[in-house]
């Protein structure tokens, strides 16, 4: 089946997604994706930042889908044309999309230890505004432990529904989920019960943002400052196929190795994300594949300082303009 993206057409086997087809092709027609995972079962459909444009059907119906699609959830059909980055009305409405998102997260990348690697705060300065125009309050939850080493922090929770859906599809007796509705939901564990299983540090590599956090690695170091390397052990539990966050002799923290997409290859044990940190329990592949796309790696805060100035600017040429008009 052939579909176009963008302008480049691909051919893909019957029931790829759009989101998957763009993939296929590279991250230049790929659209962003905060809640779907391709190795969680049913994953997708609620954040809503993947749509697309279908401005044509497909060859035996061309006629136009009327409204943006998530693309994650839609099949490709032969002769599919879409439009992502090429629309300006996508890239409109994803900016929508992102504002929506951030109307409650609150704004504490600074002292956030997903900082440098959060999926939202890249998507924030591609797509979002550079202030927000919500004047209400913001909703606010205390942080609380899930599990012994697992600080879930809510305010930040986008509900991407990825913590539940590993939890369910990796784990035995899944404890926590999503609970109330509306404005009002949250990520909770079940009454007196937490988060325990050999395999519940995986909450924490899928969750996008900070809402999920490693109580281990907790304000020890920003990640730009670490030397990430891959490295394998014999585990009888999982494959032990890691990454390695350095910092000198000292291994600050442990995760599972992460592809273009940010998603994980491999799920790991708690054993080898915990149990294990000294360099000598490792053997050293070598360094990390590092995505240099993040705003922390590229300085991409330049343009906002700039668009700032020029704002300042402004308001204070009006101000002198009101000053000179008085009598």
């Amino acid at each position: 089946m052939k579909v176009t993206i963008d302008g480049k057409e691909i051919d893909v086997p019957k029931g790829t997604t759009i989101l998957q087809a763009a993939r296929m092709i590279g991250a230049e027609v790929a659209p962003p994706a905060m809640c779907y995972y391709s190795k969680l079962k049913s994953s997708g459909g609620y954040c809503r930042t993947c749509i697309v444009k279908v401005t044509k059907g497909s060859t035996a119906n061309p006629t136009p889908m009327p409204k943006p699609v998530a693309s994650c959830r839609t099949e490709v059909m032969d002769g599919m044309v879409v439009e992502n980055f090429t629309s300006p009305e996508i890239v409109e409405a994803r900016k929508g999309i992102v504002e929506f998102l951030l109307i409650n997260h609150p704004l504490d990348c600074p002292v956030c230890d997903q900082a440098g690697e959060c999926k939202l705060q890249d998507l924030g300065y591609e797509h979002g505004l550079a202030e927000s125009r919500y004047e209400f309050e913001r909703r606010e939850f205390d942080m609380i432990d899930i599990g012994d080493k697992v600080k879930l922090h809510m305010n930040r929770c986008i509900l991407c529904y990825r913590c539940v859906k590993v939890a369910d599809q990796l784990t035995d007796g899944r404890v926590h989920g999503v609970i109330n509705r509306g404005d009002a939901s949250e990520i909770s564990t079940y009454i007196e019960q937490v988060i325990d299983n050999e395999f519940s540090g995986n909450v924490i590599d899928v969750c996008p943002v900070g809402a999920l956090t490693d109580k281990t690695f907790r304000f020890k170091q920003r990640v730009w400052f670490t030397k990430p390397v891959d490295a394998h052990r014999n585990c009888p539990t999982c494959s032990g196929k890691v990454r390695l966050w350095i910092k000198g002799e000292d291994v600050l923290r442990v995760t599972a190795r992460k592809d273009q997409w940010d998603e994980v290859e491999e799920f790991i044990c708690n054993a080898c994300r915990y149990d294990h940190k000294k360099k000598s329990d490792w053997e050293i592949e070598g360094p990390s594949p590092v995505n240099r796309h993040s705003v922390i790696s590229q300085n991409q805060y330049a343009h906002l300082n700039q668009q700032k100035l020029e704002q300042l600017k402004h308001q204070s040429a009006l101000g002198f303009m009101k000053i000179d008009k008085k009598p």
